[in-house]
């Protein structure tokens, strides 16, 4: 069979051309791994398979549905995260409306929390879980026109009505997976900013799952507390294919939490020195797993940025988050990365659940004060579908009002789809650019900012900068001028 698979240009979802920049630029356009390794499984069993990366050719809906038309595959497939979801659903419709005779399959993470409110006409058939087993022996039963039943995880139709078969998860041992499909993917084209300059880049995973339940993932719906691992032996195996065949440098690990396992860390890292590989690399962690050895070690095998969930300083708030990192340790685990020349990034939400000014003032004291922390990220905190942040949004409790239940709204920047505690989400908007006001316009960053997004990236942070003190400056004389004593 031919098995096409389809990613399309989410960043068109950005309506601004500032926003689409730094989603491209600052964001980097990651590779669609996710669809390279079912392309694999596809291939394994004598398949033929083909993926379109509409993002990183900059391919527009209509123009990417006359593509895949063209390509006359036997199956379409396609993922989506709930933000970019309806981008997949709508090119389905596009193509069932120029009535394409291939099947069109639909997984990932959304339609498996949503599962039937999601598996819309369009699709023809929807997975539910992780997708490997389940691909793969889809696969066997539509190419020799079996049974469907035997497929964990799969949602399909029979005389009208939605089937559902049930969901198993994944093997543990992620090493009896092949190799994703690199090679249909335009791997030269993939480029991430660093501090060392825009570096053309690949993401990679050594471990999936976290053993923490923090109120803003889908740890119950997704089963993310389960850890499925690779071997070492496997990861840096396929790291020096990727040097050696592609020429990449630099990696970008994906894992929830990169330093999870000191141990797997300190064998990989050592198996990259002795390797002599040169890579650099990347990574999230939890800003209390980390020491000044391990660092020092991970710097040596090419280390050059961790990222934290920081969120909120607020001790309340944190708690109620569920967030089991003491505060004190991300000031310490910033002075480590400061002392090995390793980027820090830490990352925290506006609008949590019980949030005030007050709170997000706390954290940007914080922020302004700590001098070990040299950089922050400010994200509207999104209440996505699956997590117990969702419900607590829903049920109206702790201050908050969900405003729209439209998936597409549902993005952490420039966009906000909930109102808490007097804050709306105009408000949340304001203060996420009083955060970056508060981080960027030290000059002392300004360096930092060119090397990730060039010059234009620090052309367009001034301007975002300059833009708010102009509307603050404007609000200031708005109030002076309808003062009761002046009118």
């Amino acid at each position: 069979m031919k098995i096409l698979f389809v990613y399309p240009m989410w960043t068109g979802s950005y309506s601004g051309f500032i926003d689409r920049y730094f989603a491209r630029k600052a964001g980097g356009v990651y590779p669609p791994i996710n669809l390279a390794l079912l392309a694999a499984i596809a291939e394994q069993q004598g398949h033929e398979a083909e993926i379109i990366d509409a993002e990183i050719d900059c391919i527009p809906m209509d123009q990417l549905v006359d593509m895949v038309s063209e390509r006359k595959a036997d199956v379409i497939a396609m993922t989506g995260m709930s933000p970019f979801f309806h981008l997949s659903k709508d090119i389905a419709r596009k193509l069932k409306e120029k009535d394409e005779k291939a099947i069109i399959c639909i997984g990932g993470k959304h339609i498996t929390i949503v599962q039937e409110k999601g598996f819309d006409e369009v699709f023809d058939y929807g997975f539910i879980g992780d997708g490997e087993e389940s691909w793969s022996k889809f696969l066997d039963a539509i190419s020799k026109n079996g049974p469907l039943d035997g497929v964990p995880g799969l949602m399909y139709r029979s005389d009208g009505e939605v089937c559902k078969n049930e969901a198993v998860s994944s093997s543990k041992d992620l090493d009896i997976y092949p190799r994703p499909s690199y090679h249909l993917l335009k791997m030269k084209d993939y480029f991430l900013g660093t501090l060392r300059g825009r570096l053309n880049f690949t993401t990679m995973i050594t471990l999936r799952g976290c053993p923490w339940k923090c109120i803003f993932c889908a740890s119950d719906q997704l089963d993310t507390t389960r850890i499925e691992k690779r071997s070492m032996k496997s990861v840096v195996d396929e790291l020096e294919f990727l040097v050696n065949t592609y020429g990449i440098k630099h990696i970008f690990f994906t894992d929830d939490v990169l330093t999870l396992q000191k141990s797997r860390t300190v064998d990989m890292c050592n198996e990259i020195i002795d390797r002599k590989l040169g890579i650099t690399f990347e990574g999230s962690t939890r800003a209390n797993l980390l020491d000044d050895d391990l660092v020092a070690l991970m710097k040596k095998a090419g280390l050059i940025r961790l990222s934290f969930g920081l969120e909120t300083v607020d001790t309340d708030m944190r708690e109620t988050m569920k967030k089991e990192v003491p505060l004190l340790a991300y000031s310490e685990a910033n002075a480590i990365l400061n002392k090995h020349k390793v980027e820090g990034l830490n990352s925290v939400m506006i609008g949590l659940p019980g949030e005030t000014r007050k709170n997000v003032q706390k954290t940007l004291n914080f922020l302004k004060k700590d001098k070990n922390v040299k950089q922050a990220n400010f994200a509207i905190a999104v209440p996505y579908p699956g997590t117990e942040f969702h419900e607590i949004a829903s049920e109206g409790r702790m201050g908050m009002e969900l405003l729209t239940d439209d998936f597409s709204e549902y993005r952490r920047y420039g966009s906000g789809v909930t109102n808490v505690n007097g804050l709306t989400s105009e408000d949340l908007k304001q203060l996420q650019n009083e955060g970056f006001l508060s981080v960027y316009s030290r000059y002392w960053r300004w360096w930092p900012v060119v090397q990730k997004n060039g010059v234009l990236g620090l052309l367009l942070t001034f301007f975002r900068v300059f833009k708010l003190i102009g509307s603050k400056v404007t609000g200031k004389l708005v109030s002076f001028n309808k003062h009761p004593q002046l009118e």
